[in-house]
């Protein structure tokens, strides 16, 4: 993928309309609604089952959706969509799941340099170091990262799905199996990002860690949106009040 082609979406805002998703004849997700535009970290609560994890694979395009639909800017996503720009549309999203996509026999430095390269590139060296720089982890650019500890290997797969410089980016769950100072820094990034002019869709059930993080939460359960709440203060107490309403 060339770098005229990673230049060729821009987007400023996304908005999800009336997006469903159905597995057969079992309910995913049914007609949710969001927006989010620049600068902004927007997050998605729900407890498990409640179809999060579905909403981050279709806005990554990943996954298309039984009806609605998702637009990026003035480029569409949906059941209907023609999606001429669907590589181009992938090129300016970085997505992070459970999965880190890392190859552990490779040090951090040639992860990162590989997929600076896979995106287009040119000086994926460069590219690689800046990014080791951003996590902190400079020192150990050379060691395999099957020596790192998950935290090490979180912040490294962070970078991996930001190397390219993405303009929606999708976290699913990204604070698992951190420690606290992992913790920290990660909302770190996530800070500078939003300050960059990234839009950020978060999904987390960490809930003292998005506290304060977040611009806008959505509330998700059994597959439909309950609430979405703007800069929601005192988030766990937020959500046990949503989430118990009949």
């Amino acid at each position: 993928m060339t770098a005229s082609l990673r230049a060729s979406v821009d987007f400023d805002d996304l908005a999800v309309e009336d997006i469903s998703r159905h597995f057969g004849r079992r309910r995913a997700l049914s007609k949710i609604t969001f927006h989010a535009g620049r600068n902004t970290i927007l997050g998605l609560l729900g407890p498990n089952g409640a179809g999060k994890s579905t909403m981050l694979s279709m806005l990554a395009t990943l996954l298309r959706p039984s009806g609605g639909r998702i637009r990026y800017g003035s480029h569409e996503a949906g059941p209907h969509a023609a999606a001429p720009h669907s590589e181009a549309l992938r090129a300016a999203i970085g997505v992070l799941g459970h999965d880190l996509f890392l190859y552990p026999e490779l040090s951090a430095r040639e992860n990162l340099a590989f997929f600076a390269a896979l995106h287009g590139i040119a000086a994926s060296a460069d590219a690689a170091r800046a990014a080791l720089q951003r996590a902190g982890l400079a020192d150990r650019a050379d060691d395999p990262v099957s020596s790192f500890s998950r935290g090490m290997r979180q912040r490294v797969a962070l970078e991996r799905a930001l190397i390219h410089g993405p303009r929606l980016v999708l976290l699913d769950e990204p604070f698992t199996g951190l420690d606290d100072a992992s913790a920290a820094a990660l909302v770190a990034r996530l800070n500078g990002l939003r300050e960059s002019g990234a839009i950020v869709i978060l999904a987390t059930h960490d809930l003292d860690l998005a506290e304060g993080l977040l611009d806008r939460a959505v509330f998700l359960r059994d597959g439909r949106m309950v609430q979405s709440i703007d800069r929601p203060d005192r988030l766990r107490a937020t959500y046990r009040a949503v989430m118990t309403r009949s």
